[in-house]
């Protein structure tokens, strides 16, 4: 079963026609609406009307999350802001988040390719679907909530957190499908043991997991434990949001809407273009979005592309599970930090008994990502009463998950206890699985 058959089949020959149409069609919107993409254009001597193929998207200027944080909030619209009927919001590195903005056909498209990824893992309108992704400014839950609506299908809106109450109406309303983070699932899975419900009898069919790297052996024991098909979706909210690709069936990477999402893959170091097959930064540029155009947009996630025909019947580039990134950016929980965040949040605190000598640690614990942040303090507050540091510490606590969105561990250490480099000081240990 397919959601749009004729496109996700369509002859690569005809997809190429369509994406060409729609890739100049969108530049020329870029550059008469958006004042940083034309003067990107100028920069480098290009006019619209010199894209007159597929091939000449690389000589387009990329957009980076930089240009989008100079920009904040509204400096790359590309309608007039009473055209804007959503606004969504990633986090940024010094506390401003990059803004995302939606006309009312963007979110058609949005809600039509969730609605294909749902399709995709098997879903119909019989469904009873679980989004149990974080609702609000981040784009997980909303996403799928109207994708699984136009799908037909009923929706359960739980967002994240609240485990046991997640728990009980997965078990009460006989969901068939849920929506998250795979730690999340897993989580879950011991929350439901711990309530007396064997996972096993429940009615779930399939999981769509995505917003965080994942491994083989986690799926493995996902499946076997909730006895469902686990399935890896892709997106980001600075193209649209999760539904860019998806898995099907065979489980042989995920499947790019090419008509809404032309991708590259590049050196990150060359920046030049790298053949099928080979790894490297994945680039999207969104054919279709108005409210503010996506051209070439350097995502850091590293990834291969296939584009031989599926077993499934789509004839869709396959990109496989993202290998690592191209930055220093963590994925903790479903959310994006950068250990600038930290440095910034701490400087912001303004405190002069804290360094700018810190530790992060990132780990997976029960299933769910912990974070950690270890912080030099200065000697005069070594001889402070415990209720002083405590309450620094609780200070720093505040300050932290205000910028960056999640909780964490603080641990107050003494002068010179992190370690010391001459070179790139190495600011973050990660103790997860690799991926």
């Amino acid at each position: 079963m397919y959601w749009n058959k004729p496109i996700e089949t369509m002859d690569r020959r005809e997809l190429g026609e369509l994406q060409l149409a729609r890739l100049r069609k969108i530049v020329l919107h870029a550059y008469s609406q958006v004042a940083p993409f034309r003067a990107a254009m100028q920069s480098l001597g290009l006019l619209p009307q010199d894209v007159q193929s597929l091939a000449d998207i690389a000589y387009l200027p990329f957009t980076t999350k930089q240009d989008l944080r100079d920009s904040y909030p509204f400096g790359r619209l590309g309608t007039p802001l009473s055209q804007v009927v959503r606004i969504h919001a990633s986090s940024g590195t010094t506390g401003k988040p990059t803004t995302v903005a939606y006309t009312r056909g963007d979110l058609d498209v949005w809600a039509e390719c969730a609605a294909r990824c749902l399709v995709s893992a098997g879903c119909d309108r019989e469904d009873i679907v679980q989004v149990s992704y974080g609702y609000g400014l981040f784009t997980g839950g909303l996403g799928l909530h109207y994708g699984a609506e136009l799908l037909g299908a009923s929706v359960i809106p739980t967002s994240s957190g609240n485990s046991q109450r997640q728990a009980m109406l997965l078990a009460d309303f006989g969901a068939t499908t849920i929506c998250c983070t795979p730690s999340f699932a897993l989580y879950m899975i011991d929350v439901l043991e711990g309530m007396g419900i064997d996972p096993l009898t429940l009615p779930l069919k399939r999981g769509v997991f995505g917003a965080e790297p994942w491994t083989a052996a986690m799926r493995q024991q996902i499946e076997k434990r909730l006895g469902i098909d686990a399935f890896d979706i892709y997106g980001l909210s600075e193209v649209m949001g999760p539904g860019v690709s998806m898995e099907c069936a065979a489980k042989r990477g995920m499947h790019i809407y090419e008509d809404h999402f032309y991708p590259e893959i590049i050196d990150p170091h060359t920046l030049q273009a790298l053949p099928p097959g080979q790894v490297g930064e994945l680039v999207l540029t969104c054919l279709t979005k108005e409210g503010m155009p996506m051209i070439r947009y350097r995502t850091r996630d590293l990834c291969s592309l296939d584009y031989e025909a599926c077993e499934c019947g789509r004839k869709l580039a396959r990109m496989s599970k993202v290998l690592g990134r191209s930055d220093d950016m963590l994925i903790i929980r479903g959310v994006n930090v950068f250990p600038s965040q930290v440095e910034a949040a701490l400087l912001a605190l303004g405190d002069p008994g804290i360094s700018l000598h810190y530790h992060i640690i990132v780990d997976r614990v029960d299933n769910l990502d912990t974070l950690e942040v270890q912080v030099e303090i200065s000697e005069e507050l070594l001889s402070d009463k415990v209720r002083a540091l405590e309450a620094l510490r609780e200070k720093i606590q505040r300050g932290l998950a205000a910028n960056l969105g999640l909780s964490c561990k603080i641990t107050l250490v003494e002068p010179q206890t992190l370690a010391r480099s001459e070179g790139k000081g190495r600011r973050v240990t990660d103790k997860r699985a690799p991926r």
